[in-house]
């Protein structure tokens, strides 16, 4: 059971990217790239957009060559992230790539 357990949080999607990926510089410094796929339901009644991540550079790299509504595969995890605002702590789940691939 214990090592089910440790591989339970895999993310796998396949979607369209909403528009083109941008880096981000967190107030720790740290650079990460972020881009939008949009993913469609089981029951085709809707789409799903969710927010991905990464961090490697030969990924962040590839991020950002990817375009708009261009079909990609993503695997990696889910996160949920957190950042201080004026009115307290925020957050937000974020699925953190640690594949990206073009179809």
């Amino acid at each position: 059971m214990e090592s089910f357990l440790r591989y339970l949080n895999k993310v796998n999607l396949v979607g369209r990217i909403s528009e083109s990926a941008k880096e981000k510089t967190l107030p720790s410094g740290d650079v990460l790239v972020e881009f939008r796929l949009i993913i469609e339901r089981d029951d085709r009644e809707g789409v799903d957009t969710l927010d991905i991540a990464t961090w490697p550079a030969q990924l962040k790299k590839r991020a950002l060559k990817l375009e708009e509504d261009q079909w990609v595969g993503v695997k990696g995890v889910l996160r949920r992230r957190f950042w201080k605002t004026p009115t307290g702590v925020a957050s937000r789940w974020q699925v953190e790539a640690r594949e990206i691939t073009r179809l």
